[in-house]
């Protein structure tokens, strides 16, 4: 009994030290140091090694490093751009979108992110539509293929990309694969090998010290990206499995949006494919030309703009912000997950309450019942201020997507969660194009035809229990 008193002494002293130390030392924002000691003071042996695993800070520093060269170019690139915002010299192809020359101003000065004007961009909201395509630009490559995903899954989609990749590897392409450890966790080392066996460079990313023991649960690569030959990029939601196909038996039909971009904008997302492979593989990418070939190709107007724990701003979430406040019509949102922190709850509570047509569609079916709970615990604040409420019915919805006044939108990785914001690497295409805009509002509204409308009286409906777990959920939401 003395032995165990000890050792319960022991674990409450370090218990006390570890609070201390995230409301002094740490500096976390309000909402999540609250939600740590809450778990600390309820489960303090539990709490104690929750934290050990969930809730340490991530360094910053040197994460991620690239060609001295290219990082310069990069940043020529970007002061130009907003000298000639700042000096009122940028030329605009499209005159109508120059009001939003603000938003465009936050991503270069805080992302890096190079405003592109000449993009042909194709929307796919059905998995078999994207990998067919996808496929397809692959078997065509002659240089190069980048593909990043956080889930690659060994079954019969994911077997149909590596023949892909192993074929194309043997034919003399350039062939890189980063997933990222986690996400991917189930996938066998045979499919793994099976692919170096044939020539292609894969590689993990924050892959465990200690082999199946990943204590990097947070900070994982949330990111979708796939480049080939430089020239051709996707960017979206759906991850590599069937169950992005629609043949999952507990998901149904798999509701996304993913984007096919030719254009300068690919330079971009091939920027970030590269920071992304040189952090995780020793085998740097070093810069060279054939790796940008991006030509003009279109009218779309895009930024490609990242956002992570290594970060000093929440860059997507500040360019959610701000495309909501600009709203003057309306502003449609669609996430499977809703766990805004304040500031976002305030710009769409504000925008609500200001006449603004406020639309968030959410899916019926969990993934995660626990973050499903916080969905729905914030549902009622849009409610309350007037906004609109969707459920899809049909099939799950992983859709991450806002679009203000039909002028202007957003298609990427980051939900609406504090995970997405703060603790995630994400990647997003900022979209300024009105006819695209307009495309992404029809599927919206194509979309409303298969959800049914969460009222503010159905909302009152929901049992004790349901409102006891959204509750619960809501207090731990800065920390999920």
């Amino acid at each position: 009994m003395e032995i165990m008193s000890y050792l319960l002494g022991i674990v409450l002293f370090l218990n006390i030290v570890l609070g201390v130390s995230i409301v002094f030392l740490e500096r976390k924002d309000a909402s999540a140091t609250w939600a740590w000691l809450m778990v600390l003071l309820f489960i303090p042996i539990v709490g104690f090694i929750v934290y050990l695993i969930f809730g340490r800070r991530l360094s910053k520093q040197r994460i991620f490093t690239w060609d001295t060269k290219a990082r310069l170019g990069v940043k020529r690139a970007v002061e130009a751009q907003l000298r000639a915002i700042e000096d009122g010299t940028f030329q605009f192809k499209d005159t109508d979108l120059k009001e939003y020359q603000d938003l465009y101003y936050l991503h270069l000065r805080n992302d890096d992110a190079i405003f592109t004007q000449d993009n042909a961009v194709e929307i796919f909201n059905d998995g078999e539509e994207k990998f067919a395509a996808l496929i397809s630009d692959m078997e065509k490559a002659t240089d190069h293929i980048h593909l990043l995903y956080y889930i690659i899954r060994h079954d019969t989609l994911g077997h149909q990309i590596a023949n892909v990749l192993m074929k194309k590897a043997k034919e003399g392409v350039e062939v890189r694969v980063l997933f990222d450890d986690m996400g991917s966790r189930l996938l066998s080392r045979k499919y793994i090998k099976r692919l170096l066996k044939a020539g292609v460079q894969i590689e993990a990313f924050f892959p465990p010290k200690i082999p199946k023991i990943n204590f990097k649960i947070n900070y994982r690569n949330h990111r979708k990206l796939a480049i080939i030959d430089g020239s051709v990029g996707y960017i979206g939601g759906f991850n590599i499995g069937d169950e992005y196909l629609g043949k999952s038996k507990k998901f149904g039909y798999w509701r996304d949006t993913h984007l096919r971009v030719v254009g300068e904008a690919v330079e971009n997302m091939q920027t970030r494919f590269i920071l992304d492979w040189n952090q995780a593989s020793r085998n740097d990418i070093l810069y060279n030309d054939r790796y940008y070939k991006g030509m003009p190709s279109g009218e779309v107007s895009i930024q490609i703009v990242s956002s992570g724990p290594d970060s000093d701003w929440e860059q997507i979430k500040n360019g959610y912000i701000k495309m909501i406040m600009s709203a003057k019509e309306y502003v449609y949102i669609q996430t499977p997950y809703f766990i805004p922190d304040e500031s976002l709850r305030d710009a769409l509570r504000i925008a609500a309450l200001s006449g603004v047509d406020v639309k968030l569609m959410v899916p019926n079916k969990p993934d995660h019942p626990f973050v499903y709970w916080a969905t729905f615990s914030n549902v009622g604040d849009l409610l309350n201020a007037g906004a609109e409420v969707y459920i899809y019915q049909n099939g799950f919805l992983h859709s991450k997507t806002i679009v203000v006044d039909g002028k202007i939108a957003s298609v990427g990785t980051a939900n609406i969660d504090v995970r997405s914001f703060r603790l995630n690497f994400e990647v997003n295409a900022f979209l300024y194009n009105e006819a695209l805009s307009m495309r992404l509002v029809e599927s919206f509204e194509g979309d409303i035809k298969k959800s049914t409308q969460m009222t503010k009286k159905l909302y009152a409906r929901r049992s004790l229990g349901i409102r006891f777990k959204e509750s619960i959920a809501r207090l731990l939401s800065p920390i999920l």
